[in-house]
Protein backbone atom coordinates (compact mmCIF):
# COMPACT_ATOMS: atom_id res chain seq x y z
CA UNK A 1 0.00 0.00 0.00
CA UNK A 2 0.94 3.26 -0.83
CA UNK A 3 2.25 5.47 2.28
CA UNK A 4 -0.39 7.96 3.35
CA UNK A 5 0.13 11.75 2.43
CA UNK A 6 -0.05 13.27 5.46
CA UNK A 7 -1.46 17.46 5.78
CA UNK A 8 -1.33 20.17 7.99
CA UNK A 9 -4.71 19.97 8.31
CA UNK A 10 -4.36 15.93 9.82
CA UNK A 11 -1.93 17.04 12.04
CA UNK A 12 -3.99 20.04 13.55
CA UNK A 13 -7.14 17.51 13.89
CA UNK A 14 -4.62 15.48 15.82
CA UNK A 15 -3.58 18.66 17.93
CA UNK A 16 -7.15 19.58 18.74
CA UNK A 17 -7.73 15.62 19.54
CA UNK A 18 -4.84 15.44 21.95
CA UNK A 19 -4.65 18.92 23.56
CA UNK A 20 -8.48 21.04 23.00
CA UNK A 21 -12.14 19.63 22.60
CA UNK A 22 -12.06 16.59 20.07
CA UNK A 23 -12.96 13.18 20.91
CA UNK A 24 -12.12 10.13 19.59
CA UNK A 25 -14.66 9.84 17.37
CA UNK A 26 -14.90 13.30 16.49
CA UNK A 27 -11.54 13.28 15.88
CA UNK A 28 -12.05 9.71 13.22
CA UNK A 29 -14.84 11.64 12.09
CA UNK A 30 -12.94 14.88 11.03
CA UNK A 31 -9.80 12.89 9.38
CA UNK A 32 -12.20 10.78 7.36
CA UNK A 33 -13.26 14.02 5.99
CA UNK A 34 -9.63 15.07 5.46
CA UNK A 35 -7.99 11.59 3.69
CA UNK A 36 -11.13 11.06 2.00
CA UNK A 37 -12.22 7.59 2.97
CA UNK A 38 -12.56 5.92 6.07
CA UNK A 39 -9.52 3.61 5.03
CA UNK A 40 -7.16 6.44 3.88
CA UNK A 41 -7.89 7.64 8.09
CA UNK A 42 -7.26 4.09 9.68
CA UNK A 43 -4.18 4.21 7.47
CA UNK A 44 -3.23 8.15 8.89
CA UNK A 45 -4.19 7.86 12.58
CA UNK A 46 -0.93 5.70 13.77
CA UNK A 47 1.30 8.27 11.48
CA UNK A 48 -0.21 10.84 13.66
CA UNK A 49 0.25 9.09 17.19
CA UNK A 50 2.88 8.51 19.34
CA UNK A 51 4.27 4.86 18.64
CA UNK A 52 5.60 3.28 22.25
CA UNK A 53 7.11 0.32 19.83
CA UNK A 54 9.58 2.84 18.34
CA UNK A 55 10.55 4.55 22.04
CA UNK A 56 13.78 3.00 22.66
CA UNK A 57 17.17 4.43 21.15
CA UNK A 58 18.89 3.93 24.43
CA UNK A 59 18.44 0.56 25.66
CA UNK A 60 17.26 -0.28 28.53
CA UNK A 61 19.70 -2.81 29.34
CA UNK A 62 23.02 -0.05 28.23
CA UNK A 63 25.31 -1.64 30.39
CA UNK A 64 26.78 2.43 30.50
CA UNK A 65 23.70 3.20 32.70
CA UNK A 66 22.07 2.37 35.78
CA UNK A 67 18.41 2.47 35.91
CA UNK A 68 15.80 1.89 38.45
CA UNK A 69 12.04 2.62 39.30
CA UNK A 70 11.64 4.57 42.57
CA UNK A 71 9.34 5.94 44.47
CA UNK A 72 10.34 9.44 46.54
CA UNK A 73 8.32 11.93 48.61
CA UNK A 74 6.18 14.70 47.13
CA UNK A 75 4.67 17.53 48.43
CA UNK A 76 1.71 15.34 49.58
CA UNK A 77 2.41 11.61 49.09
CA UNK A 78 4.28 9.76 47.37
CA UNK A 79 6.00 10.17 43.96
CA UNK A 80 7.09 7.44 41.54
CA UNK A 81 9.65 8.26 39.20
CA UNK A 82 12.17 6.67 37.00
CA UNK A 83 15.93 7.62 37.56
CA UNK A 84 18.86 7.00 35.29
CA UNK A 85 22.81 7.77 36.46
CA UNK A 86 25.64 6.85 34.02
CA UNK A 87 27.92 4.46 35.59
CA UNK A 88 31.61 5.15 36.61
CA UNK A 89 30.90 8.97 36.47
CA UNK A 90 34.13 9.84 38.64
CA UNK A 91 31.99 12.51 40.94
CA UNK A 92 29.08 13.72 41.74
CA UNK A 93 27.05 14.99 38.77
CA UNK A 94 24.30 17.34 37.89
CA UNK A 95 20.84 16.43 38.18
CA UNK A 96 18.24 16.71 35.65
CA UNK A 97 14.46 16.47 35.75
CA UNK A 98 12.85 14.90 32.52
CA UNK A 99 8.76 15.73 32.24
CA UNK A 100 6.35 14.06 30.25
CA UNK A 101 3.64 15.08 27.87
CA UNK A 102 0.14 14.57 28.75
CA UNK A 103 0.44 10.91 28.25
CA UNK A 104 2.53 10.33 31.45
CA UNK A 105 5.18 8.40 32.08
CA UNK A 106 5.82 6.05 29.12
CA UNK A 107 8.56 4.54 27.22
CA UNK A 108 9.66 7.26 24.94
CA UNK A 109 10.01 9.78 27.88
CA UNK A 110 11.99 6.71 29.78
CA UNK A 111 14.21 6.65 26.76
CA UNK A 112 14.81 10.65 26.76
CA UNK A 113 16.04 10.13 30.56
CA UNK A 114 17.93 7.66 29.61
CA UNK A 115 19.75 9.79 26.87
CA UNK A 116 20.08 12.41 28.79
CA UNK A 117 22.21 10.31 31.27
CA UNK A 118 24.54 9.51 28.75
CA UNK A 119 25.31 13.12 28.46
CA UNK A 120 26.50 13.29 31.71
CA UNK A 121 23.81 14.45 34.26
CA UNK A 122 21.43 12.13 36.90
CA UNK A 123 18.33 11.88 35.20
CA UNK A 124 14.87 11.65 36.74
CA UNK A 125 11.36 11.23 34.73
CA UNK A 126 8.41 11.99 37.40
CA UNK A 127 5.41 10.50 37.05
CA UNK A 128 2.95 13.89 37.74
CA UNK A 129 0.37 11.10 37.61
CA UNK A 130 0.97 9.72 40.75
CA UNK A 131 -1.21 11.40 42.84
CA UNK A 132 -3.62 8.72 40.65
CA UNK A 133 -2.24 5.99 40.68
CA UNK A 134 0.17 6.17 38.22
CA UNK A 135 0.85 6.50 34.55
CA UNK A 136 -2.18 3.54 32.89
CA UNK A 137 -0.81 1.63 29.49
CA UNK A 138 -4.53 3.44 28.03
CA UNK A 139 -3.10 6.82 25.90
CA UNK A 140 -6.45 7.74 25.91
CA UNK A 141 -7.10 6.82 29.56
CA UNK A 142 -3.80 8.65 30.41
CA UNK A 143 -4.47 11.95 28.47
CA UNK A 144 -7.63 12.29 30.49
CA UNK A 145 -6.29 12.35 33.76
CA UNK A 146 -5.07 15.61 32.86
CA UNK A 147 -8.04 17.16 32.57
CA UNK A 148 -9.12 18.03 35.71
CA UNK A 149 -5.16 18.07 37.23
CA UNK A 150 -4.19 21.07 39.88
CA UNK A 151 -1.54 22.18 38.10
CA UNK A 152 -0.32 24.13 41.64
CA UNK A 153 -0.22 20.70 43.28
CA UNK A 154 1.62 19.38 40.04
CA UNK A 155 4.26 21.88 40.33
CA UNK A 156 4.40 21.30 44.26
CA UNK A 157 5.22 18.22 43.28
CA UNK A 158 7.93 19.23 40.71
CA UNK A 159 9.59 21.13 43.37
CA UNK A 160 9.44 18.23 45.71
CA UNK A 161 11.30 15.81 42.75
CA UNK A 162 13.96 19.00 42.77
CA UNK A 163 14.46 18.50 46.47
CA UNK A 164 14.93 15.27 46.62
CA UNK A 165 17.09 14.93 43.24
CA UNK A 166 19.36 18.00 44.97
CA UNK A 167 19.79 16.05 48.09
CA UNK A 168 20.39 12.52 46.05
CA UNK A 169 24.00 10.89 46.60
CA UNK A 170 25.83 10.98 43.73
CA UNK A 171 24.49 14.43 42.40
CA UNK A 172 26.43 17.66 43.09
CA UNK A 173 23.09 19.70 44.17
CA UNK A 174 22.29 21.74 41.33
CA UNK A 175 19.13 20.38 39.22
CA UNK A 176 17.64 21.76 36.03
CA UNK A 177 14.22 20.66 34.44
CA UNK A 178 13.26 20.01 30.93
CA UNK A 179 9.96 19.12 29.68
CA UNK A 180 8.06 18.30 26.84
CA UNK A 181 4.26 19.72 25.54
CA UNK A 182 2.23 19.42 28.69
CA UNK A 183 6.18 19.20 30.90
CA UNK A 184 7.13 22.34 28.76
CA UNK A 185 3.88 24.00 30.35
CA UNK A 186 5.09 22.55 33.76
CA UNK A 187 8.58 23.20 33.64
CA UNK A 188 7.45 27.46 33.00
CA UNK A 189 5.38 26.76 36.18
CA UNK A 190 8.35 25.30 38.11
CA UNK A 191 10.10 28.25 37.47
CA UNK A 192 7.75 30.72 39.27
CA UNK A 193 7.65 28.30 42.31
CA UNK A 194 11.03 26.69 42.53
CA UNK A 195 13.29 29.42 43.46
CA UNK A 196 16.40 27.11 43.63
CA UNK A 197 15.75 25.42 40.00
CA UNK A 198 19.08 25.70 38.43
CA UNK A 199 17.78 26.06 34.59
CA UNK A 200 14.70 25.20 32.83
CA UNK A 201 13.79 24.14 29.30
CA UNK A 202 10.91 23.96 28.02
CA UNK A 203 10.01 22.47 24.67
CA UNK A 204 6.43 23.80 23.70
CA UNK A 205 5.17 24.62 26.78
CA UNK A 206 2.14 26.44 27.68
CA UNK A 207 3.31 29.73 29.25
CA UNK A 208 2.91 30.79 32.94
CA UNK A 209 0.78 33.49 34.30
CA UNK A 210 2.54 36.72 33.41
CA UNK A 211 1.72 37.73 37.15
CA UNK A 212 4.01 35.03 38.05
CA UNK A 213 6.98 35.69 36.12
CA UNK A 214 8.61 38.38 38.29
CA UNK A 215 9.17 35.07 40.53
CA UNK A 216 11.70 33.29 38.56
CA UNK A 217 15.03 32.64 39.61
CA UNK A 218 16.20 30.13 36.93
CA UNK A 219 17.40 30.80 33.49
CA UNK A 220 15.36 29.35 30.24
CA UNK A 221 15.46 28.11 27.20
CA UNK A 222 11.97 27.90 25.29
CA UNK A 223 12.07 25.90 22.23
CA UNK A 224 8.91 26.51 20.31
CA UNK A 225 7.70 24.68 16.73
CA UNK A 226 7.17 27.33 13.89
CA UNK A 227 3.81 25.52 12.89
CA UNK A 228 2.29 25.17 16.63
CA UNK A 229 -0.10 28.32 16.59
CA UNK A 230 -1.85 27.04 20.01
CA UNK A 231 1.14 27.18 21.45
CA UNK A 232 2.60 30.04 20.04
CA UNK A 233 0.04 32.71 20.40
CA UNK A 234 1.40 33.10 24.19
CA UNK A 235 4.88 33.67 23.02
CA UNK A 236 4.68 37.36 23.07
CA UNK A 237 3.73 38.62 26.19
CA UNK A 238 5.57 35.81 27.92
CA UNK A 239 8.96 37.57 26.74
CA UNK A 240 7.67 40.88 27.56
CA UNK A 241 7.45 39.62 30.93
CA UNK A 242 10.71 37.62 31.12
CA UNK A 243 12.44 41.13 29.30
CA UNK A 244 10.75 43.94 32.02
CA UNK A 245 11.77 41.77 34.80
CA UNK A 246 15.48 41.37 33.62
CA UNK A 247 15.09 37.80 33.18
CA UNK A 248 17.83 35.49 31.63
CA UNK A 249 16.51 33.33 29.06
CA UNK A 250 16.62 32.79 25.45
CA UNK A 251 13.93 31.92 22.93
CA UNK A 252 14.39 29.55 19.69
CA UNK A 253 11.43 28.81 17.11
CA UNK A 254 12.16 26.03 14.67
CA UNK A 255 10.24 26.90 11.57
CA UNK A 256 7.95 24.53 9.57
CA UNK A 257 7.90 22.39 12.42
CA UNK A 258 5.13 20.75 14.02
CA UNK A 259 4.23 20.87 17.95
CA UNK A 260 5.88 17.27 18.78
CA UNK A 261 9.29 17.84 16.92
CA UNK A 262 11.30 16.23 19.30
CA UNK A 263 8.98 13.18 19.56
CA UNK A 264 10.81 10.75 17.46
CA UNK A 265 8.12 7.94 18.12
CA UNK A 266 5.34 10.48 16.39
CA UNK A 267 6.68 9.98 12.23
CA UNK A 268 4.30 12.84 11.02
CA UNK A 269 5.26 15.40 13.36
CA UNK A 270 9.10 14.03 14.31
CA UNK A 271 11.54 16.69 12.57
CA UNK A 272 14.82 15.19 13.03
CA UNK A 273 17.35 18.20 12.37
CA UNK A 274 15.24 20.96 14.61
CA UNK A 275 14.88 17.73 17.23
CA UNK A 276 18.71 17.31 17.04
CA UNK A 277 19.47 20.88 17.38
CA UNK A 278 17.64 21.62 19.91
CA UNK A 279 18.54 18.46 22.02
CA UNK A 280 22.17 19.85 21.54
CA UNK A 281 21.53 23.14 22.24
CA UNK A 282 19.32 21.56 25.65
CA UNK A 283 22.48 19.78 26.87
CA UNK A 284 24.92 22.76 26.32
CA UNK A 285 22.52 24.95 28.44
CA UNK A 286 22.35 22.58 31.06
CA UNK A 287 26.31 22.39 31.22
CA UNK A 288 26.61 25.71 31.28
CA UNK A 289 24.37 26.82 34.26
CA UNK A 290 24.21 23.48 36.63
CA UNK A 291 28.10 21.69 36.39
Amino acid sequence: MEKPTITQAMINAYDEYTHLTLDRRSFMEKLTALAGSGAAAAAVAPLLAANGAKAQVVAETDERLAAEDITYPGAEGEMKGYLVRPKDAGGDLPGVIVIHENRGLNAHIRDVARRMALEGFVALAPDFLSPQGGTPADEDQARQMFSGMDLDAAAANGEATRAYLAGLDGTNGKVGAVGFCWGGGMVNRMATRSPELGAGVAYYGSQPPVEDVSAIEAPLMLHYAGLDERINAGIDAYKQALEENDKTFEIHVYEGVNHAFNNDTSAARYDKAAADLAWSRTVEFFKEHLS
